[in-house]
């Protein structure tokens, strides 16, 4: 028996970027073939497509965790590695993205729309592209990014042109199958539709679709009953139908209380639509009321009652019966007038396949705060610090010498400096804690050292260099014998 879910928690996980190759050309003849280590590929992103054959989120209510898959490590003879493949996943039309948060992130509305739920990680550049003029052979390459991991929250919301709205067992999945194909289940007591029922109906030159929604009950935009679960399904419906059980045997119960108390709950109940949606509110919506079950005797009676009341609210009313087929005509074609007027006036923009991404950072920024927890201490938070800290090879001391090569350019050292950090200060950039000690300000040329070594990294004592330096320099002019120590 199959299930209808519209809500589930997603657990999205794009793939990790590959490891980049440090490698040296080896050929007979060529004793100086230079870097050829190739980089590594990029991780698959976990993307999200409309497909108009899916109509539940089911598979994701079993299989909550998707994962896409990583980039392969880059190799010698400069051979990239392979990228990892995108993890397609399909979700029905009017599906909602959330953040844990419950922030809306996107509304998936239409054929083939698509939305990167998690990006991949970065490959990590091989030592070939690492090579400049200071660094002719690097001894080292850049580790893969991680791909983002991230809870999301989908929600369905039905995308019909008619929202059906009644209390328990006023008729509401009679007449969505007297109207249409469909074959709700029916039975004759409260809350028999647990789920909303869609159908298409044809009138004239007009199709429309129908939503049943499960009944309602005063409370509902509460939580009350099944309301909070299923309020969500009116709200893409450009038009409201109450339909009203004129032949209810419930005292405390007419067709004019039934409806103001429902009304209460529309107005009460606040839809989560995105930014750019145009309907507005459920009250602001086109009604029309339907008083079913009028092949009982005392209901036609109470119809006739009741009709001028709701039309002096402005509001067409049709007294049909679902069981007998009366007045279903004329209600057919007022439907289809209304739903024609709504998309006179919102006319569907051409097809297209949109494509939507989250919104780019500017990557170059970062910032420099005292860290709460160790005293004169700091973090460095930014999109690019965090991420050069996560490629650098910590157990090569050149890769190191080259993070710190990065940082200073970036302008992190200046920054520490203005913010008062002493020399073996405690800074923590994403994962990785340090005591920071100042390094060779960028653009300075680079002493060659032997590859996978740095000499800052060694910790070489500058006023012992400079003393040796200075030696030298005496002996080479003693030898000339011109005498001179002055240099």
């Amino acid at each position: 028996m199959s299930r209808f879910i519209d809500r589930v928690v997603l657990h999205v996980s794009a793939g990790k970027g590959g490891n980049g190759c440090s490698s040296v050309h080896r050929e007979k003849f060529k004793p100086l073939g230079g870097p050829d280590g190739g980089n590594g590929g990029r991780g698959g992103d976990v993307v999200l497509v409309v497909d108009a054959n899916v109509h539940t989120l089911l598979d994701f209510h079993f299989h909550p965790h998707a994962k896409a898959s990583n980039g392969t490590q880059g190799m010698g003879s400069n051979r990239d590695g392979a990228q990892g493949e995108d993890l397609i996943l399909k979700v029905p039309d009017g599906t909602m993205v959330l953040d844990k948060n419950g922030r809306i992130l996107v509304d998936l509305v239409g054929e083939g729309t698509r939305f990167e739920a998690a990006a991949g990680g970065r490959g990590g550049l091989g030592n070939a592209a690492l090579a400049s003029r200071a660094r002719k052979a690097p001894g080292f390459a850049l580790l893969g990014e991680d791909g983002i991991e991230q809870d999301l929250v989908l929600e369905l919301k039905s995308v019909a042109d008619v929202g059906l709205v009644g209390f328990p067992s006023a008729g509401k999945s009679s007449l969505v199958s007297v109207l249409s194909a469909a074959k709700p289940k029916i039975a004759d007591y409260p809350f028999t539709t647990l789920v909303p029922n869609l159908g298409v109906v044809s009138s004239g030159d007009t199709t429309f679709t129908v939503a049943d929604v499960p009944g309602l009950i005063p409370g509902a935009s509460e939580g009350r009953g099944l309301g909070l679960d299923f309020l969500r399904h009116l709200e893409r419906c450009a038009v409201l139908a109450h339909v009203v059980d004129c032949a209810t045997l419930d005292p405390g119960r007419d067709p004019i209380s039934d409806v103001d108390a429902l009304e209460a709950e529309l107005a009460a109940y606040k839809p989560a639509l995105s930014a750019d949606s145009n309907l507005g509110d459920l009250a602001d919506r086109p009604r029309i009321v339907v008083l079913n079950k009028v092949d009982v005797p005392e209901a036609l009676e109470l119809a006739e009652m009741v009709t001028a009341d709701f039309e002096a609210r402005g509001w067409q009313v049709f007294a049909i019966s679902a069981v007998s087929r009366e007045g279903l005509r004329p209600l057919t074609f007022a439907l289809a007038k209304l739903v024609e007027d709504y998309r006179l006036a919102h006319p569907k923009a051409a097809p297209k396949r949109p494509v939507i991404r989250p919104i780019a950072k500017n990557e170059s920024t970062f910032t420099v705060v005292a860290d709460p927890e160790v005293p004169g201490g700091f973090i460095v938070e930014g999109t690019r610090p965090e991420r050069w800290v996560a490629q650098t090879q910590f157990d090569n001391d050149e890769a190191v010498g080259y993070l710190a090569d990065r940082l200073a350019r970036l302008g992190v050292e200046d920054a520490l400096v203005k913010q008062g950090a002493e020399p073996g200060a405690s800074v923590t950039i994403g994962r990785v804690t340090f005591d920071w000690e100042p390094q060779t300000p960028a653009g300075v040329e680079m002493v060659r050292t032997g590859r996978g070594t740095d000499a800052r990294i060694d910790q070489v004592d500058r006023i012992g260099a400079e003393e040796r330096k200075h030696a030298h320099r005496v002996r080479r002019g003693l030898e000339s014998g011109d005498g001179s120590d002055d240099f």
